[in-house]
């Protein structure tokens, strides 16, 4: 795996449903490897070579918000 590994703190999500939304969204971004989105600490993990700023542009276009 390249690139690096950043995580997130994400305000918002309250169900499964939220999850599989973020991943979606922060898996089309390019460079991100892989997307691990912890419903119960609120944090998203990304992988890969993305540029930050995209990723948490995909994050708020999903619904949520990134403190």
């Amino acid at each position: 795996m390249s690139g690096t590994e950043r995580s997130y703190e994400v305000e918002g999500m309250t169900c499964h449903s939220c999850v599989a939304m973020v991943s979606e969204e922060v898996g089309d971004v390019p460079g991100v490897e892989s997307v691990e989105v912890d419903l119960a600490s609120g944090r998203v993990t990304v992988s890969g070579d993305a540029d930050d700023e995209a990723v948490r542009r995909a994050i708020v276009e999903a619904g949520y918000s990134v403190p």
